[in-house]
């Protein structure tokens, strides 16, 4: 049998801000109605968040929530937890018309941390990263140069990016370029 890897096994970059693939995350799509009382009580129960309100994240002691379209949300858990999670949501969400797919192994998530990560992250997605627009809770849905990705901020200096799987070479290369010394904007405040 195969052991499940990573996409990069652990890639990192050090510039004026180190770009790190995370390695496996459990990761689940849950889509229905975000505002029923059975949405709210299934995330409850498998994650002990609350269902985030539009672009925003909620992190529970099991895992974190994040918004993603008005009928969708990111479950994100630990790798080794994510087919209770799936089980745990189906379960509470029977019987409702909801999607619970797993899709862990279709992505890859990417730290970026140090105190040039917004101007990384600014010079690739429009999106304003200024301290008094992105918050911590939330998340921003977009493209980093020619893909899809989303982005939310984990502490003061980093933030995760989630891409597919199947561009995550390239991710991780247009944010090591952006990374690169003297490529700092030094506009964020």
């Amino acid at each position: 049998m195969s052991e499940t890897v990573s996409a990069l096994s652990g890639a990192k970059f050090t510039g004026f801000a180190q770009v790190t693939e995370t390695g496996l995350r459990g990761m689940i799509t849950v889509r229905g109605d975000l505002t029923s009382k059975e949405m709210a009580a299934a995330i409850k129960v498998a994650t002990g968040a609350e269902v985030p309100a539009q672009r925003k994240v909620s992190i529970g002691e099991k895992g974190k929530v994040a918004w993603m379209s008005p009928d969708e949300l990111l479950v994100v858990v630990d790798y080794a937890t994510v087919l209770d999670t799936v089980a745990v949501l189906s379960e509470s969400l029977s019987g409702t018309h909801a999607l619970v797919a797993n899709v862990s192994d279709a992505r890859a998530v990417f730290e970026v941390s140090g105190a040039g990560t917004r101007d990384v992250l600014a010079k690739l997605a429009p999106v304003d990263l200024s301290h008094d627009v992105f918050s911590a809770d939330e998340i921003r849905r977009t493209r980093l140069a020619q893909v899809p990705a989303a982005f939310w901020q984990t502490g003061s200096d980093s933030f995760e990016v989630i891409c597919f799987r199947s561009v995550t070479q390239y991710v991780f290369d247009v944010l090591r370029l952006s990374a690169t010394q003297g490529g700092e904007v030094q506009h964020i405040g």
